[in-house]
């Protein structure tokens, strides 16, 4: 199962990266562009939680990178910026993973591992992640609704709500699993 979430987590990244590249956040505004960069950033931190053999990246070098992308994001939303509640749930609960999840072990070294997670997590974190799951698996369902609704929308609303849609469906998956 590890290999069939890595490869769609590695999927997702290509849409977010084409709407990077069409540099049309004069006319979305820098909002849209923070968000695009912060899913692509999701994404790829998934691949690399997921992937049997571990990342690129120490697990401390992903939790600082969080740590900042919470923050961006909490002060972001708190002074009222549209679309940024999400994102900071998103970057929240990712670093609440990262610093869950078993590292700098003999197993696999300093690497993140989702796939070597054992053992029981806790009374506090089998709460929060529930609460995650259930919000993700919600946020999922409104962003597949947003996808059957949309007939004549922009290509780029389209993608981001398909993106967010699996990334929901994956964050609860792992949320889930990690119990």
């Amino acid at each position: 199962m590890a290999w069939i979430l890595t490869a769609v987590f590695l999927a997702i990244t290509w849409p977010c990266v084409r709407r990077l590249a069409r540099l049309d956040y004069g006319r979305l505004g820098q909002g849209t562009r923070q968000g695009d960069v912060a899913e692509l950033l999701f994404a790829v931190a998934m691949v690399a939680m997921l992937s049997p053999i571990g990342g690129p990246i120490p697990a401390a070098g992903w939790q600082a990178l969080f740590l900042l992308t919470s923050g961006w994001f909490v002060v972001a939303w708190l002074r009222g910026a549209r679309g940024c509640a999400h994102h900071a749930v998103s970057a929240v609960v990712m670093l609440y993973l990262l610093v869950a999840m078993p590292h700098v072990t003999a197993e696999h070294g300093p690497w993140l591992n989702m796939s070597t997670m054992d053992g029981s997590p806790g009374v506090l974190f089998t709460v929060v992640a529930i609460a995650a799951a259930v919000y993700f698996a919600g946020d999922a369902v409104k962003s597949g609704m947003f996808l059957l609704k949309s007939t004549d929308r922009p290509a780029g609303t389209v993608s981001r709500a398909a993106c967010r849609a699996v990334m929901g469906i994956g964050m609860g998956y792992m949320l889930l699993a990690a119990l």
